[in-house]
């Protein structure tokens, strides 16, 4: 059995990074807040990966987005997946030369099918992860929102997934904007909008209050990893406890050496 995946997101408007919540955002700080409250060095052995989402509200700033990826990266050994605005595969480049394992597509999914081809042409389908953001709606079920969650799609999500099949994405991050920072848990009920015959890998997000919301969608048969982007609920050692109390239930995560921070320091990482 494959193991399962858990994942901590994190926002980023500008140089400062936020929390949502029905993709309203509230400013938490700046990279020297993140770094103190969260080594990525020490933080790297309780999760699975990590994705980094430029968010940002106003006139996006590439380099510098590119400029904060790459300090966060930075004695993080965990897997990282990044993007957010990409339009061009020079951007998408960027991000993979300032730490990033994966870059996350969104809006173009919808709106620029050649860029993703391209992007996928260029490093590979591994390396693409499509994030689809959905929304209650009374004639769907769900709607698809794009650029940020202030454009919505005009078809039904089931039509708007028709590129999951032309294989250029290697997985999807499935959020809700509804449950975004509420909480409350999962809506599992945006599983639905999967079209038939699915394969593809699924990210459960938009939620999460606490590790038992993380148990539940890993216990969830559709869902392949699980992911928070919830600063507060998991600050300090937050995330260690999580893992340890899922993986003490049963969970079928993979069980990192627990060594953190020292034995990095004592190779020469600052973690950043």
């Amino acid at each position: 059995m494959l193991r399962k995946r858990i994942i901590f997101t994190l926002l980023y408007d500008n140089g400062q990074f936020m929390l949502s919540r029905n993709f309203r955002l509230q400013k938490v700080g700046d990279t020297n807040w993140l770094q103190r409250n969260y080594n990525f060095a020490d933080v790297a052995f309780y999760i699975d990966e990590l994705v980094v989402l430029d968010v940002s509200r106003g006139t996006r700033n590439p380099d510098a987005f590119a400029d904060a990826l790459g300090k966060i990266s930075s004695g993080c050994f965990a897997p990282i997946a990044a993007g957010g605005g990409i339009t061009s595969v020079m951007q998408a480049r960027a991000l993979l030369r300032a730490g990033a394992d994966k870059v996350v597509l969104n809006s173009a999914l919808f709106h620029d099918p050649d860029l993703v081809r391209a992007i996928a042409a260029e490093f590979g389908q591994q390396c693409v992860m499509g994030s689809v953001d959905l929304k209650r709606d009374n004639a769907w079920g769900f709607a698809v929102y794009t650029r940020n969650g202030s454009h919505k799609l005009e078809m039904p999500p089931t039509e708007a997934l028709s590129w999951s099949e032309d294989g250029t994405v290697g997985e999807i991050y499935l959020n809700s904007i509804d449950s975004d920072g509420t909480g409350g848990g999962y809506d599992f009920d945006t599983l639905e909008v999967l079209p038939d015959g699915w394969t593809m890998p699924v990210i459960m997000a938009g939620g999460v209050g606490n590790a038992k919301h993380f148990a539940a969608g890993l216990e969830h048969p559709r869902v392949d990893a699980v992911a928070t982007a919830h600063l507060f609920n998991f600050v300090g050692n937050g995330l260690k406890r999580a893992r340890q109390t899922l993986i003490e239930g049963g969970a079928e995560l993979a069980m990192w050496p627990d060594i953190g921070a020292f034995d990095l320091r004592k190779a020469g990482s600052t973690g950043g």
